[in-house]
């Protein structure tokens, strides 16, 4: 009897703790937390980001024009130096004596010289005087041309023994890098053919060389209304490029050159930069990235954080939170990339949607969101 109401006693218990125990149900996790922001709109020049090389200014083969003996080398390899620095000396002897010859040449051509004009001068007064033949006359004019002539000959003797002489001191046509001696001291240079010594560059200023495409060409004409551009006009374009591990383009330069024809078999059109480079931290050979304008005026765009941009196999598309925070997936096309990783957005954006900077797997098209709005910042002008 005692364990029948011990019995009943629980089954109770157990009847009065289920009737107390509610039913489980689902409950959905608040929306999630996104980060978005207006597209940021700016006026900027439309331009076209090409590949090209950098190229010396100036470069050339210095030589031994005169043949003798080297006796100086006046410079360390790879040393900078300035226009008119002496770099090579070839033995000056032969030549030195070569100009006392051509003056002691010159100083005894001009005496005689001064001799026939004399004798000439007296002769012309003889006849005039009817006291000389005319035969006798005409001898010293010919002697006395004879001797203009010989010292207009000794002269340019004495220049070209003069100019050999100079060129027995080889310097520096401009500022420059000079390369490594290609002869030593000592060695015989100029025995017939003109000996390479070494070779001077000048990298201040540079070239830039690139190419455009003929679409590129005809582009930027339509939009200069088909007009043609002199060098005047064509130094007033600028252009930047940069180098491969560096950020943005922080080397700045003109239009310099453009090629008057296409290149049939590329169709493309040879272009070329100026730019300063007193730093000289642009070699020639350099491969650069080189950014063209295209137009020559600015134009308003939007501007939108190019990791927010995705590409599926329709092609890019932003994620937007329309004005019922539900995330959309908007397809757009894109323009050129700006310093500080700001995209430009051509079409398929409007100035006041929000759009998904960041989103951490969170944003899904369809899904409801809790927008937190931030705002862009404008890239650099660099």
């Amino acid at each position: 009897m005692f364990y029948r109401s011990r019995l009943l006693v629980v089954i109770a218990l157990a009847a009065s703790l289920a009737a107390c125990k509610q039913e489980n149900k689902f409950v959905a996790p608040p929306p999630a937390e996104i980060s978005v922001a207006v597209p940021l709109q700016q006026a900027i020049t439309p331009f076209a980001e090409l590949t090209g090389n950098t190229q010396a200014f100036n470069t050339v083969d210095l030589v031994a024009r005169v043949e003798g003996f080297l006796t100086e080398i006046n410079y360390k390899d790879g040393q900078f130096v300035k226009k008119g620095d002496s770099l090579f000396k070839i033995d000056p002897t032969i030549y030195i004596a070569k100009v006392k010859q051509a003056e002691s040449e010159l100083s005894s051509a001009k005496a005689l010289l001064a001799q026939a004009e004399a004798e000439f001068g007296r002769q012309d007064v003889l006849l005039k005087q009817n006291v000389s033949a005319q035969n006798t006359y005409d001898q010293a004019k010919a002697k006395r041309d004879s001797g203009r002539a010989n010292v207009e000959n000794e002269t340019a003797n004495l220049e070209v023994a003069k100019a050999n002489l100079g060129y027995t001191d080889v310097r520096a046509p401009f500022d420059g890098i000079v390369t490594r001696h290609l002869i030593s001291v000592g060695e015989l240079v100029g025995n017939g053919v003109a000996t390479k010594l070494a070779t001077i560059v000048q990298l201040d200023p540079i070239y830039v060389s690139f190419n455009m495409s003929e679409q590129q060409v005809l582009d930027v004409r339509s939009k200069l209304g088909g007009r043609q551009l002199d060098l005047e006009a064509l130094a007033k374009i600028p252009l930047d490029v940069g180098l491969m591990n560096e950020e943005g383009f922080p080397h700045q330069g003109h239009l310099n050159y453009v090629s008057p024809d296409i290149d049939t078999t590329t169709g493309t059109i040879q272009v070329r930069g100026l730019f300063d480079n007193d730093n000289r931290l642009l070699l020639p050979g350099f491969f650069v990235r080189v950014r063209v304008p295209t137009a020559p005026t600015q134009k308003q765009v939007l501007l939108v954080p190019n990791r927010s941009l995705a590409e599926d196999q329709s092609g890019r598309y932003l994620l937007v939170v329309n004005k019922d925070d539900v995330v959309e997936q908007r397809h757009v096309t894109v323009g050129q990339l700006l310093p500080g990783g700001l995209r430009v957005v051509e079409t398929g954006l409007k100035g006041d949607d929000r759009v998904v900077v960041t989103t951490n797997g969170r944003a899904i098209p369809g899904n409801k969101v809790v927008p937190k709005l931030t705002t862009l910042q404008a890239p650099p002008s660099k």
